[in-house]
C-alpha cells in the first residue's frame, strides 16, 4: 500500500509521518484490498485537519476528521475509516 501524505499550512515532520504510517499499516491489515492511500493534513486556523482517500478494489473510501490536536484528528480520521471499510467489506461480501 502506498501512502502519500501531504501537508496544507503545516510541516509534515518525521514523527507525523511516522504515525499516519502506524495507523494506516493497521487499517491495511483489517482490509487487504487497500491499493493506495493519499492524506491531506490541513491547519485552518486552530483546526488541526486530516482527511484521507483510500483507493480500495471497487471503489474509493473518502473521510475528514477534525480536531485541535492533529494526532487526534489522525485517530479520529483512522476511526471513521474503519467504519467505512467495514460497510465496503460486508457489501463486498453480498455479491
Amino acid at each position: 500500500m502506498q501512502i502519500n501524505l501531504t501537508g496544507h499550512h503545516v510541516e509534515v515532520t518525521d514523527a507525523l509521518r511516522e504515525y499516519v504510517t502506524t495507523k494506516f499499516d493497521k487499517l491495511e491489515r483489517f482490509f487487504d484490498h487497500i491499493n493506495n492511500v493519499h492524506v491531506v493534513l490541513n491547519v485552518e486556523k486552530l483546526q488541526q485537519i486530516a482527511e484521507a482517500t483510500l483507493h480500495v478494489n471497487n471503489g474509493e473510501i473518502h473521510a475528514k476528521a477534525d480536531s485541535e490536536n492533529m494526532y487526534a484528528a489522525i485517530d479520529s480520521l483512522t476511526d471513521k475509516l474503519i467504519k467505512q471499510l467495514t460497510k465496503h467489506k460486508e457489501k463486498m461480501n453480498h455479491h
